[in-house]
């Protein structure tokens, strides 16, 4: 069964076009090195919560948009030797990103249940 690596964070609105270039370049990376897919949401409808919610999780400013990305990977040993490969790539490494990834919240899951 696949593997799929997620993370949401909080993107300056202004900067919408420069983290699309971003997940642009960065998809061709992780392309390269095994991932089979790689998605980006821009936060379209991401409401505030009673308790807890995105917006919450990661800090977010009104001044900035929420993505929500994945990247599916077709097992756990590929994610693991991907990623590897991606963090030595030169063109990751002359990547800058335009959010605060300090404020990112990312994680590898197993899927439990595909429809």
């Amino acid at each position: 069964m696949s593997y799929i690596d997620g993370m949401i964070a909080a993107v300056p609105t202004a900067n919408k076009d420069a983290y699309l270039a971003h997940a642009r370049a960065t998809s061709e990376v992780f392309k390269a090195h095994g991932a089979v897919k790689c998605v980006d949401a821009w936060g379209d409808d991401v409401p505030d919560g009673q308790v807890t919610d995105f917006r919450r999780a990661v800090q977010a400013t009104p001044d900035e948009t929420i993505v929500f990305s994945w990247i599916t990977w077709p097992d756990k040993a590929a994610r693991d030797a991907g990623w590897a490969a991606v963090m030595q790539d030169e063109r990751m490494q002359k990547l800058e990103m335009p959010f605060d990834g300090k404020r990112m919240v990312y994680g590898g899951f197993a899927p439990l249940f595909e429809a």
